[in-house]
């Protein structure tokens, strides 16, 4: 029943929020407040038992019969795995209203009802092991968000939500393909129409059928990565989305196409991503070094932060191919620690966006002496986001690079430059927006600094980067259980784990 209630309270908190924007702007801001806090409230309590004595990787689980004579339940699974991206999830949806607050003006009401439908589908989306109900929820996430940006967006708003939708909605009809596919397979194999993601594990196929059925959920969720060359549509999206959306985008909807590479791609096709794993680290690497590349030449501050993600991104699907103990561990981390610090500078960007009216750093300049504690803040997340030791981004991607040191010694090597080409631009944020010589700015007024609201939040975050860079112990404790079991599965039968594999 909790793991219902996790999907119910925003799903409901939705439709009140919708229904009472037409009496105050307020009331929907404070539902969305009222039923994320909630969500939180049933989760955090569930922290700590997937390393019980006795306890199995699954913390929870309900399994309820929903279309039977299609073998289709409504399974939801729980392990430590989706217990923190969840939490990452709400804690990110939070800072979402609470940044959104003075921003969004108009239909108050459909926008903390899109925003929280787009956080139920993204919880159902952790949550599922049906893989019709996760495809459900899979889609159920874009419709919000489509309108998250195509409504409350900037001046090309439409051509960007509509990129989005075809690219998305694009490649999960080829994971809806695979997904029949497999279920068919394995019904002709065992006499069994399931669709449940536990009975599918280890379905007996041709190594041509399971390459190509793995090649069809990989380009699924490559593209919501986003992994190179399918990665077009996040500069557009995040550069015309309000800020809400681009923390949502960057902080959450991103990390489902790396949870569904750990979760479905390899375990349900070990063989098949052992074969594709160069391919898929060469795409890693290329994403790395092309989106630290296309970051540095930007002017826009939210294009540069946007292509940033695209390199950062690029580390999670070297780690996961490199599928050992250090890499996972790295790529939850590295998931978590790009959540946090993009998000936060995503909000900068909005918060300087509000205030100066530009996001063009050619148009900036000396802004530290204005806006001292945005600039301040600022500069964390730009030395998080290049990697500076002690804090989260360090250790996820240094897990990773050693991780797949022990996969690919040339893929590390050349990975391993991203780390420069991060200082580049990161450190090229900070010089052209805060420091040197004061630029002309577009508004007459001097423009005013970060408010309370604004302050306690980015001080959240700043706490929750710099924990996840001096004390990462507790995330490795959660997931472990979890990690360990998708490594079982995802080793290919005959094959002796690399050093560094359980």
């Amino acid at each position: 029943m909790l793991l219902i209630l996790l999907l119910l309270i925003p799903a409901i908190g939705g439709v009140l929020a919708w229904l009472s924007g037409a009496r105050h702007p307020d009331w929907p801001r404070w539902i969305a407040i009222f039923a994320l806090a909630a969500d939180l409230l049933l989760t955090l309590p569930l922290i700590g038992r997937a390393v019980m004595p006795g306890q199995s990787a699954w913390i929870t689980s309900i399994d309820l019969p929903w279309i039977p004579q299609l073998g289709i339940s409504f399974e939801l699974n729980l392990d430590g795995l989706s217990l923190v991206l969840i939490l990452l999830t709400i804690v990110l949806g939070l800072v979402s209203v609470v940044i959104s607050w003075s921003e969004i003006t108009e239909r108050v009401g459909l926008f903390h009802a899109n925003l929280l439908w787009a956080t139920t589908g993204v919880i159902g989306v952790f949550l599922a092991l049906d893989l019709f109900l996760f495809f459900f929820f899979w889609e159920l996430m874009l419709v919000p968000m489509y309108f998250l940006i195509a409504l409350w967006g900037h001046e090309h708003r439409f051509y960007a939500a509509i990129k989005f939708v075809i690219f998305t909605q694009g490649s999960s009809l080829l994971m809806l393909v695979a997904i029949l596919a497999l279920v068919f397979i394995h019904q002709r194999a065992t006499g069994q129409l399931t669709f449940d993601y536990l009975a599918l594990l280890g379905t007996k196929m041709s190594a041509a059928t399971a390459f190509w059925l793995m090649l069809g959920f990989f380009i699924a969720f490559a593209v919501k990565l986003p992994a190179v060359p399918f990665h077009t549509w996040l500069p557009d999206a995040h550069t015309e989305a309000p800020t809400a959306g681009s923390v949502l985008l960057a902080g959450v909807l991103l990390k489902t196409g790396a949870y569904g590479l750990l979760r479905f791609v390899v375990p349900l096709f070990p063989a098949a991503a052992h074969e594709f794993a160069p391919v898929a680290m060469t795409l890693g690497v290329a994403g790395i070094l092309y989106g630290a590349l296309l970051a540095f030449g930007q002017n826009d501050m939210k294009r540069m932060i946007a292509y940033s993600s695209v390199s950062h991104m690029g580390f999670v699907l070297l780690g996961v191919f490199a599928w050992n103990t250090l890499a996972l561990q790295g790529v939850v981390v590295q998931m978590l620690a790009h959540g946090v610090s993009t998000g936060a500078l995503f909000i900068l960007v909005g918060a300087l966006q509000e205030r100066i009216h530009t996001r063009d750093m050619r148009l900036m300049g000396g802004l530290w002496g204005a806006m001292p504690r945005l600039s301040g803040f600022g500069m964390i997340f730009a030395i998080a986001s290049l990697g500076l030791p002690g804090l989260g981004n360090f250790i996820g991607e240094f897990l990773i690079l050693l991780g797949s040191f022990r996969a690919s010694v040339p893929f590390t090597v050349i990975a391993s430059l991203g780390l420069v080409a991060g200082a580049a631009y990161a450190l090229l944020l900070v010089q052209r927006a805060f420091h040197g010589r004061t630029a002309a700015q577009p508004g007459s007024a001097k423009p005013y600094d970060l408010t309370a609201r604004h302050i306690a939040v980015m001080g959240g975050l700043v706490l929750a980067i710099i924990g996840l860079g001096v004390y990462p112990q507790p995330v490795f404790d959660q997931v472990a259980p979890g990690l360990a079991a998708l490594q079982h599965e995802g080793t290919p039968p005959g094959n002796t784990p690399m050093e560094g594999q359980p």
